[in-house]
C-alpha cells in the first residue's frame, strides 16, 4: 500500500522532516516515490510546506496519510483559506 508519511532528516536532536509518498513496506528513511514537502517542528515557529496539488493527486490514487501528516495537511489547508 502507498502511504504519505514523514521521513526524518536533520541532525541529532534537531529533527527536520520531509513529507513523502512511499510504499508502506519500506522502512521510514527508505526509498520514496515522491517528495511532497517539508516539516520543521522547531518549538518556536513550526514550519510546514506542502504541495497540496500533489497531495490531492496521491490521495485520489489511494495513498493513505499517516495521522501526523493528516493533521499537517489540515493545518496547511486551514491556514491557506485564512490567508485568502
Amino acid at each position: 500500500m502507498v502511504c504519505i508519511r514523514l521521513m526524518r532528516m536533520g541532525g541529532k536532536k534537531r529533527p527536520l522532516y520531509r513529507v513523502v509518498v512511499a510504499d508502506s513496506r519500506r522502512f521510514r528513511d527508505g526509498k520514496c516515490i515522491e517528495r511532497l514537502g517539508t516539516y520543521n517542528p522547531e518549538p518556536q515557529d513550526p514550519q510546514v510546506k506542502l504541495n497540496l496539488e500533489r497531495v490531492d493527486y496521491w490521495m485520489k490514487k489511494g495513498a493513505q496519510p499517516s495521522d501526523t501528516v493528516r493533521s499537517l495537511i489540515a493545518h496547511v489547508r486551514k491556514s491557506a483559506t485564512a490567508v485568502s
